[in-house]
C-alpha cells in the first residue's frame, strides 16, 4: 500500500509541476501578444489572457538590448479559420468590393491624367525650355527627371490595373 501511495503522490506532484503557458494580449501600438511577462506585469499593463486561440511564434535572431540582454520572442494570435465571429456578411463584402473598385477606378483616372500631363510636358523628349534653364545642363536634368517620372507613373498605372483585375 505504501508503494501505491508513493506512486500516486509522485504522479500528483508531476501534474502539479506542469506549467501552463499563458499568453497575454497587451494593448498598445502595435498590439503585443507575449508569454514573457508575469501575471503581475500583465495586470499592471492592462493585458488580457488569450485562451483557445492558435498561437504562432516567430523566432527571429534575438536583438540585444542596450544592457546586452536578448529580447524575448513575441507570440501572435491568429483567428481560427471558420470562426463565425470573423466572417463577413456577403452583402457587406460586396459593398466593400464595390467601394474598393470605385476607389481604385478614381485613383486610376487620376494617375492616367497625371501621366498624360507628364507626356504632354515631355513633348516626345523635347520639352520647351524654361527661362530659368539658361544652362543647358539644367534643361537636360529636367528632361531626365520627366522621363523618370513618366516611367514611375506608367508603373503605377499598370499596378492599379493589376489590382482592378483582381477585384471581383
Amino acid at each position: 500500500m505504501g508503494a501505491v501511495a508513493a506512486a500516486l503522490l509522485a504522479g500528483a506532484a508531476a501534474q502539479a509541476q506542469v506549467v501552463r503557458n499563458v499568453v497575454y494580449r497587451c494593448p498598445g501600438n502595435p498590439v503585443l501578444y507575449t508569454d514573457a511577462i508575469s501575471e503581475k506585469e500583465a495586470r499592471e499593463r492592462g493585458c488580457r489572457t488569450i485562451e483557445g486561440a492558435p498561437i504562432t511564434v516567430i523566432q527571429t535572431r534575438p536583438a540585444a538590448r542596450s544592457g546586452g540582454t536578448p529580447v524575448p520572442p513575441v507570440a501572435t494570435a491568429a483567428p481560427a479559420r471558420g470562426d463565425p465571429s470573423t466572417r463577413v456578411d456577403p452583402g457587406e463584402q460586396r459593398a466593400r468590393d464595390s467601394d474598393r473598385r470605385a476607389i481604385l477606378g478614381a485613383e486610376l483616372r487620376r494617375e492616367e491624367q497625371a501621366l498624360a500631363d507628364l507626356n504632354r510636358e515631355y513633348n516626345r523628349g523635347e520639352p520647351e525650355r524654361r527661362g530659368d534653364e539658361r544652362n543647358y545642363q539644367k534643361y537636360l536634368d529636367r528632361v531626365a527627371e520627366l522621363k523618370a517620372s513618366i516611367a514611375r507613373k506608367e508603373s503605377d498605372v499598370a499596378a492599379i490595373k493589376r489590382e482592378l483585375a483582381k477585384t471581383p
